[in-house]
C-alpha cells in the first residue's frame, strides 16, 4: 500500500484547476506534510514534457486523433511509473494538474474516440491505476473560454470550438456520477466559495488518511 496520496484536479478550459492547485499546494504543505509536490499532464518528466509540447502545439499539420490519444498515454505511463508511484511510496501526496479522466473527456467525449479503443490503450499504459481523490472543478464552456480568451494565447486545444468543450463538460459529469473518488465542485462561483468548497474536501480527504498514514489529522 502507498504510504502517501495521490490527489488529481480535473475540469474545461478556464475551470480554474492552476488557482485551486496553488491554494492545496500551500495548504498542505503548511498544515500537513512538507512531503507534497506538484506535476502537470500531460507532462511532469523530461520525456513526458516533450511529448506535452508535441500535444500542447498548434502547427500546420493536424495532429490525428489516434496519435493524440497515443501520445497522451505514452507520457501519462512515463509521469506514472517515473515520478508518482515512486513518489507515493517515499510518503508523498502527489498534486496533478489532470489525469486519465481528461482522456475520457477531451479524447473522449471531444473527439468521440470509442471507450473500447480507449480503455485498451490505457490498460496498456497504467493498468487500473487511479488518483485517491479527483476534484473536477466544473464550469459552464461559455463562461470557461472567456476567461481562457483573457489570458492570451491559445494552445492547439484552446482553439477548438464550443461544441468540443461542451461534449467534454458532459463527459466529465458523466464519468463522476461513476467513480466515487470525484468531487465536482461548481467552479463558476466566486473564488472564496470555490476554494472554501475545495479545501472542505481536502480536509476531510487527508483527515481520512491520516488513520493509515502519517499526515497530521487537521
Amino acid at each position: 500500500m502507498n504510504s502517501g496520496a495521490f490527489i488529481s484536479f480535473e475540469g474545461s478550459e478556464g475551470a480554474g484547476k492552476s488557482t485551486m492547485i496553488e491554494t492545496v499546494y500551500d495548504f498542505i504543505y503548511n498544515n500537513v506534510t512538507s512531503k507534497v509536490i506538484k506535476i502537470r499532464e500531460p507532462g511532469g518528466t523530461p520525456i513526458a514534457e516533450q511529448i506535452r509540447s508535441i500535444l500542447k502545439t498548434k502547427t500546420d499539420e493536424t495532429l490525428c486523433s489516434q496519435s493524440e490519444l497515443l501520445l497522451m498515454y505514452a507520457a501519462r505511463a512515463q509521469l506514472v511509473e517515473s515520478l508518482i508511484k515512486p513518489k507515493l511510496q517515499e510518503g508523498f501526496v502527489v498534486i496533478a494538474d489532470r489525469y486519465d479522466l481528461s482522456t475520457l473527456a477531451y479524447q473522449g467525449g471531444g473527439r468521440g474516440i470509442s471507450d473500447d479503443i480507449i480503455y485498451s490503450v490505457r490498460q496498456a499504459a497504467i493498468g487500473n491505476f487511479h488518483p485517491d481523490l479527483t476534484i473536477l472543478m466544473d464550469i459552464d464552456v461559455t463562461k470557461g473560454m472567456e476567461r481562457v480568451h483573457k489570458r492570451g494565447e491559445l494552445d492547439r486545444f484552446e482553439h477548438e470550438q464550443l461544441d468540443f468543450f461542451e461534449r467534454v463538460r458532459q463527459r466529465y459529469l458523466l464519468e463522476a456520477k461513476k467513480l466515487d473518488y470525484v468531487k465536482v465542485v461548481d467552479a463558476s462561483n466566486q473564488l472564496l466559495t470555490v476554494t472554501y468548497d475545495v479545501l472542505n474536501i481536502i480536509k476531510d480527504f487527508l483527515n481520512a488518511r491520516a488513520k493509515s498514514t502519517s499526515f497530521r489529522q487537521l
